[in-house]
């Protein structure tokens, strides 16, 4: 049976109202949108998804919301990381109730402290359900102390499928995947590093972007993995010169860019996340997506002319 936690997988966003409340008719539309383009999971209430700004209940709900629209049609992964580990179990049970697929829990939250603080927050969490769990480690810094030794460590922990791995530091992933070969299943979540992650031992990429550009990120992955390098060096120097442009006000881009392409609202983030919050211009948004989308289409002209 093939691996259900493999490919591409967009962070999914969790629309808001404007007072902040989840909008579940929208998470709905978003939902079966991102199932529709035949993407292979959903990795719900990460940072992408506002998971930690949203309370327990509504993080809950969102759960639910989104199980009962999946239907099962594609696999879907919790992060169930809070402020607190009694928290993060409450969530982690609640999302085996939901029958999803899979738990992801970030390390503690505001204490960065000696990897046996990490260690236990991540086994008291993996324990609480019988469901795959795959730890989130955010940024360049964040496994404490000797990365070997953390992985050996994790290895030792019931029900650790596979890690999620935000970091730009590719080497890292190398070596976390020739340790733990087959063990682990490597999501890379830096989406500017979506083909480059895959030269490393990922067996996908989780990330923000995707909600937008699932497809063509996904066609241009396997394009990738299939040879066709030149193609996917010129989409991923576009992707990333992207990446840099909208980063500091992504989520009101990703607003405009969703509503543009998708007739989808994913309403004002809670803030701070999207940091300044400029609007922006209609025709710029437009302008940014064609720019990366004329280039996926490229592919879609191969493959016409190879069939």
């Amino acid at each position: 049976m093939k691996n259900k936690f493999q490919g591409l997988w967009p962070a999914m966003l969790t629309p808001v109202q404007a007072d902040g409340q989840p909008n579940f008719d929208e998470l709905g539309r978003l939902a079966e949108l991102l199932i529709s383009q035949n993407l292979d999971g959903l990795y719900i209430l990460g940072s992408t998804g506002q998971g930690v700004l949203f309370t327990e209940e509504q993080r809950k709900k969102v759960t639910a919301a989104v199980s009962e629209a999946v239907n099962g049609r594609v696999p879907v992964i919790v992060q169930v990381g809070a402020l607190t580990t009694d928290e993060s179990v409450r969530l982690a049970k609640h999302a085996q109730t939901c029958r999803v697929d899979g738990i992801s829990s970030v390390g503690p939250i505001y204490f960065p402290g000696p990897a046996a603080m990490a260690l236990e927050h991540y086994r008291r969490i993996a324990i609480a359900t019988d469901l795959p769990f795959f730890p989130y480690q955010l940024g360049d810094n964040s496994i404490p102390g000797d990365t070997l030794s953390f992985i050996n460590n994790l290895f030792e922990i019931p029900n650790v499928a596979g890690m999620k791995l935000t970091t730009n530091l590719l080497l890292d992933i190398s070596l976390i995947h020739n340790h733990a070969g087959d063990r682990l299943k490597l999501f890379s979540g830096s989406d500017e590093l979506l083909c480059h992650a895959s030269l490393c031992g990922t067996v996908g990429a989780i990330g923000t972007f995707y909600n937008l550009w699932g497809v063509p990120c996904k066609q241009v992955l396997t394009a990738f993995t299939n040879g066709d390098y030149e193609l996917a060096k010129e989409f991923m120097l576009e992707f990333q010169k992207i990446i840099q442009l909208v980063i500091a006000d992504v989520w009101t881009f990703l607003r405009k860019a969703m509503l543009l392409k998708y007739g989808i609202d994913i309403g004002p983030t809670k803030a701070p996340l999207g940091n300044t919050h400029k609007e922006w211009d209609e025709q710029k948004v437009i302008e940014i997506m064609e720019s990366l989308e004329s280039i996926a289409g490229k592919l879609e002209e191969n493959n016409k002319i190879s069939s």
